[in-house]
Order: structure tokens, then sequence, then C-alpha cells
């Protein structure tokens, strides 16, 4: 079969990382890497992963305290370990492994995470990754909502070798629809697929795409070679993105229409204007976004 591959723009080594809180050891490829930007990723804005870490056993949870977001989408995928959370619209839970926690903050939500309770006691490997989805300017003051997708819940689609799978969160694979639903037009993928398999995705010339390599090693288009925690940013010149892994490995896809609007942002607040910025700094000091306790 012939392709059309897409052009490979880089593939990078994970940044040295740096700690969120107390409980989420995190390397960010963008938006502060240069090369990706703010825009480079649009609409995804913030990627934040957290490579395998051994995690010891703790009464006390680690995490993120309280704090406030609005103007885009959190994103949390989780592949070991267990986080829980609660927000000041009354929703909380726990993600386990394998599960999405896909939060829209939209107009403003208090938040806090921290490592799930009988994890935290036992420890153990934990790693995630977490994407900040960002909302279109008519969007930004939507309604808080959430989507908690467990693993059982996402749409699968077996690969020709019965083992490999691509795992849809959001988007369409091979004709098949994730749960997700998105503000703009994204494909979230998981694939994972044993040594020697190939996979092949199709996405639009003047989409963004990105994968991360979260386990293993693969060969990219028939050329390089990405290693674990490896992120491959990918060119607008064609269309297609082949796959073959060197080893059993999982794949995060990331594929999305950009927004083209501007961006401002400060903290975690995601807005199109300085004002908007400095109205949701407001608001949150006025209490407007709720109240969460500690």
């Amino acid at each position: 079969m012939n392709y059309n591959l897409k052009s490979i723009e880089a593939i990078m080594p994970p940044p040295h990382f740096h700690m969120v809180g107390d409980g989420f050891r995190v390397h960010n490829f963008f938006p502060s890497q240069p090369g990706i930007g703010l825009t480079g990723m649009s609409p995804f804005f913030l990627l934040d992963y957290g490579s395998k870490w051994l995690v010891p056993p703790s009464n006390t949870p680690r995490g993120v305290g309280v704090h406030p977001h609005r103007g885009f989408e959190t994103v949390t995928i989780a592949y070991h370990g267990k986080v829980a959370h609660h927000d000041s619209a009354g929703n909380s839970g726990v993600i386990g492994e394998g599960d999405v926690q896909w939060m829209t903050a939209g107009a403003g939500v208090l938040h806090k995470e921290y490592h799930e309770k009988e994890f935290s006691k036992k420890g153990g490997i934990f790693q995630m990754a977490q994407i900040w989805v960002n909302l279109p300017a008519k969007y930004k003051m939507t309604p808080v909502k959430y989507q908690a997708i467990e693993n059982k819940d996402m749409t699968k689609v077996p690969l020709d070798d019965k083992e490999s799978v691509i795992e849809i969160i959001a988007g369409v694979y091979d004709g098949k629809k994730g749960p997700a639903f998105t503000f703009s037009p994204v494909s979230l993928f998981n694939a994972k697929l044993i040594s020697g398999a190939k996979a092949c995705f199709t996405f639009k010339k003047s989409f963004n795409t990105g994968m991360l390599v979260i386990e293993g090693e693969i060969k990219v288009n028939n050329s390089k070679i990405a290693p674990e925690n490896n992120f491959i940013l990918f060119g607008h010149n064609e269309e297609d993105v082949v796959l073959e892994a060197s080893e059993n490995s999982v794949v995060l896809i990331l594929s999305g229409e950009p927004i083209n609007e501007p961006i401002a942002s400060s903290g975690p607040f995601v807005m199109n204007t300085e004002a908007e910025i400095k109205q949701a700094y407001e608001d949150y000091n006025n209490g407007k976004f709720g109240y969460l306790a500690d």
C-alpha cells in the first residue's frame, strides 16, 4: 500500500522534570519547548507527561491542592497508579489505570487532585499524562462538565495481528468513533502494539499532529526511531503516519484542528485577551468559582 507520509519535524527527548504540587513529577513537552510553543500543537495547549516514577508509600496522599481553571479542558490519562479528584461543583471520583478523565473547566472551577488513598498507602509505579485542550472563544465560558471515560467504555479497534489494538478516546479511527465529546475536531488515541506490529493513521494536512511513546520503542514512517518517553512532532505536508513497534509499545496519539484565535494565558487560565485573564483573576478572588476545602 502506498502512503503519503507526513514529515517528521522533531523527535524530542523528555525535558527535565519539574514537580506539580508534591505528587506529580512531569516533563512539559509544550508549551515550554521551542518548536511547539503556545500554538504548535493547537488545539492542544499543554502536555505534562509523568513518566514512570516509583512513588514510596505514604499515609498522606501527595498531589495538588485547590486551584482554579477557566477557558479550556483538562484530559488526564492514567497508565499506572490512581488519582482521586474533587471540584467546587460537587464532582469527585478516581481515575484508575487505563481510564481517562475529561474535565471541561469552561467558565471556571476549583479543582484538586491527589494520589488515590489506597495507592498512596501502598506506593508503586505512577505514570500519567495530562493534556490541556484549548476551547474556541465562543465556548470559553461554557458550563463546567465531566466525562469520566473508563477503559471498558473506550472504543477499541483490533489490528490484523489480533493482539494490538487502537483505543479511541476521542475522534475516529477506521470508521469507529470514540466516546469523548469535543468542542473542536480532535483525535486522541492509545495505540497498544505488540513487537513487530504496524499501525497506520491518516490526519488532515492542516491538523497539528504529535505522538508520545509511553512505553517501548517505535519506528516512525519507515525511517526514524522514537524511544520511550520521546515526543514526535509531525509536519503539515502530507496526511499519513505509519508506526512499527520495535518491541511491545504504547503510543499516545494527538491530532486536531488548530484554533486560529489569539491566546492569552496566565497560570491556570487560558483565554483570548489580557482583559479576560484579568477578569478571571477577579472572579476567582471574589469567590465566583465556588468553594472547595483543602
